[in-house]
């Protein structure tokens, strides 16, 4: 992952899930406090979680996959990951669609 892309993905996640680090960790050290945070949401606030993922466009297929019985990878850490997989997407999107600013007629 580029360093521009997880410095951006660490201060998306730090405001939007209030998780505490530095900025200079990796990639999977990120995706193992984002597991972290959410396995504390799963046990305490289910609620949020739903509502953060809902927000994110996450999709419901996924979210049921996710919590199914058999799976081998605990909830916390599939839905971690799709967490940080949805905002790399968000990320790379505004990064390749730049929307011109509105001109001064638009103001209020």
């Amino acid at each position: 992952m580029e360093e521009q892309n997880l410095s951006s993905l660490i201060s998306i996640l730090q405001d939007e899930l209030g998780i505490e680090t530095s900025k200079t960790i990796t990639y999977e050290e990120l995706l193992h406090l984002t597991s972290q945070r959410v396995n504390y949401l799963l046990e305490n606030d289910k609620d949020l979680l739903l509502s953060f993922l809902y927000r994110l466009d996450i999709s419901m297929k996924k979210i049921n996959n996710v919590l199914k019985v058999q799976n081998e990878i605990p909830a916390h850490e599939s839905f971690a990951y799709l967490i940080v997989q949805r905002q790399i997407e968000r990320i790379k999107t505004k990064q390749r669609i730049k929307v011109e600013k509105l001109g001064d007629e638009w103001s209020w």
